[in-house]
């Protein structure tokens, strides 16, 4: 019984299910954000959501039984776990965030989805390196702060009032979202050589400090598929060599 179970968990066909059902759950909570659809088919979405929600636990239940303790030790069964108790969580009082997280649902399309796995492992990986590179733009982003609290605060208050703001500010000129109009041609109307400081910020952390983190992503992934593709290539040589070893005592027995 146990062994079936365990082949109809670990099947295309039911992961490819859930998976459907993940995409189809996720098309009805977010019609029920639109109040004329719920006012002409509410009942009826609401019933697919919860049978939606019942096949979940299901699935959870029959990776249960079939794993055992094994289930526990894989982090994207525990993901999975999380995700479907947080729906489980009665609509009453104080709990409403909560049932709002339902729509994290739809993030087991990447538990159910290879390919975004390998994607999400690969950040995962790429973290501890992140780190570094996290810790000097902070730095970076304090010297800049102070520098533009001292520099513009005084005629410039609504950006570099104080060093929160100047923070802020230097958060938007770095992402590149109306630094030029919005920020930095105004202050050089008044500080002309303001170019001096934005210039260098600009290119230390938007072409330097970012693509540094894109690169440490793309590598971490790179080599997330290297071990992907060296494991198959392994079980592939077992089989192989299990063939073959089956073929000699075949032979040796004639």
């Amino acid at each position: 019984m146990r062994q079936s179970v365990q082949r109809l968990v670990d099947s295309a066909l039911f992961r490819n299910t859930i998976l459907g059902i993940i995409v189809f759950n996720a098309v009805l909570l977010g019609l029920e954000t639109s109040p004329a659809v719920m006012n002409r088919a509410g009942t009826l979405i609401l019933a697919l959501d919860m049978a939606c929600l019942t096949i979940f636990v299901v699935e959870i239940a029959l990776k249960l039984f079939a794993r055992r303790l094994g289930f526990f030790r894989d982090g994207w069964n525990l993901f999975d776990l999380v995700i479907v108790g947080i729906s489980l969580v009665p609509a009453g009082q104080g709990f409403q965030v909560l049932r709002a997280l339902r729509i994290l649902r739809v993030l087991r399309v990447v538990s159910n989805a290879p390919r975004l796995r390998r994607v999400v492992e690969g950040f995962i990986t790429a973290l501890p390196g992140m780190g570094s590179v996290f810790l000097l733009m902070a730095m970076i982003f304090y010297v800049g702060a102070v520098m533009a609290t001292k520099l513009f605060s005084a005629t410039f208050p609504e950006f570099f009032g104080n060093l929160g703001d100047s923070a802020y500010t230097l958060f938007q000129i770095m992402t590149l979202e109306s630094w030029s109009m919005g920020i930095v041609r105004p202050v050089m109307e008044t500080h002309p050589y303001a170019w001096a400081f934005f210039v260098p910020f600009i290119l230390l952390t938007t072409f330097a400090v970012v693509n540094l983190l894109v690169g440490l992503i793309v590598n971490s992934m790179q080599d997330a598929h290297h071990e992907e593709d060296t494991a198959r290539t392994d079980t592939y040589r077992d089989e192989v060599l299990a063939r073959l070893e089956a073929i000699e005592k075949r032979l040796a027995e004639r």
